[in-house]
């Protein structure tokens, strides 16, 4: 995976593109746990984003680069949308509206089971909570004049009369310019809502060389895929309050790289869940993520990770500039 390109001025020289080449961007919002990393993944057809069991993973808008054709699509993953309670909720809202923003194609990702669960009487909290966020991004999408693509997601085993029922619900708001029913987990219907994010992308040359499939510092790549196998290992035990700064980063003679990055934890009785029974946790941990991120920087990795305890690490306008979120949001 190349990282650490982006559009603009600065960006390389790609050579005389084909006739007829376009590009653009396609934000993808929608309420935490939507699915909306794994689409991205799977638009890419490469890992560009992490996923995990948590909801509200994604906490900053990642760039995967997708090709279909002569177009490239710049796909931009963002966090989910919901209400907010504290700073970084405030900052990630934020972070994916302005994503929307500037878009020039916007596909809202709906969890069709979470939003049908929801209607029923047995309806579980979270899923009434995803339901409220998708009436959230409903409002905030006409108080912006903007329209969307809804994608109905999640709809393994679903009768097609019930899906056919919620897309119209979901229609008659009146901000959606058509519908897709898909499966991000196992690719139905992707393939169909690819190739019309290409055929609205602009004509124009392509941003990235076609080989490139995200836009991300190596830095912070290294850090998310370690956050990723944090929440894999210690998703029920840890809360949502953990974060991972890649503290160092170093390209060896050798041409292996060495990382160092510190977890960081709100209470002092959070540091034995991440260390786990003689570091065993810690270990896995770094183990998993060593091994993507040598196959993700396609180079030897030496990662050293430390657990430090930090009440306040959200509260710290420094980790906000870091991953590109408004700390004053």
């Amino acid at each position: 995976m190349t990282s650490d390109m982006t559009p603009g001025p600065g960006t390389p020289d790609l050579g005389t593109p084909d006739p007829g080449t376009k590009a653009g961007f396609a934000a993808i919002i929608g309420a935490p746990n939507a699915g909306k990393s794994t689409l991205t993944n799977r638009l890419v057809g490469a890992k560009v984003s992490i996923v995990t069991q948590k909801v509200q993973t994604t906490r900053f808008p990642v760039r995967g680069v997708a090709m279909a054709g002569n177009a490239q699509i710049v796909l931009v993953d963002t966090p989910g949308i919901f209400q907010p309670r504290r700073r970084l909720d405030r900052a990630m809202i934020r972070a994916a509206w302005g994503g929307a923003q500037d878009a020039d194609v916007i596909v809202h990702l709906v969890d069709s089971q979470a939003e049908l669960a929801a209607e029923g009487p047995g309806g579980k909290a979270a899923d009434r909570k995803a339901a409220i966020d998708v009436e959230t991004i409903v409002e905030g999408l006409k108080a912006a004049g903007k329209t969307a693509i809804l994608a109905l997601n999640k709809i393994d085993g679903m009768k097609r009369e019930t899906l056919l029922a919620l897309s119209k619900r979901l229609f008659d708001s009146g901000v959606y310019s058509e519908v897709f029913m898909i499966s991000a987990a196992d690719g139905n219907g992707v393939d169909d809502l690819l190739k019309r994010l290409a055929e609205l992308m602009k004509d124009g040359p392509w941003f990235y060389p076609a080989e490139q499939t995200a836009d991300i510092p190596a830095r912070l790549l290294a850090a998310e895929i370690t956050r990723e196998k944090l929440y894999l290992r210690v998703h029920e035990e840890l809360p949502y309050a953990a974060a991972v700064e890649t503290t160092a980063f170093e390209e060896r003679k050798d041409g292996s790289a060495r990382i160092e990055q510190t977890i960081y934890v709100e209470r002092e009785s959070q540091r034995p869940i991440i260390l786990g029974k003689g570091g065993q946790t810690l270990k896995w941990i770094g183990q998993k993520a060593r091994e993507e991120l040598c196959e993700l920087l396609d180079r030897p990795v030496h990662l050293f990770i430390h657990v430090k305890v930090d009440e306040r690490w959200a509260d710290k306008r420094e980790f906000y500039g870091d991953v590109g979120l408004d700390f004053d949001a």
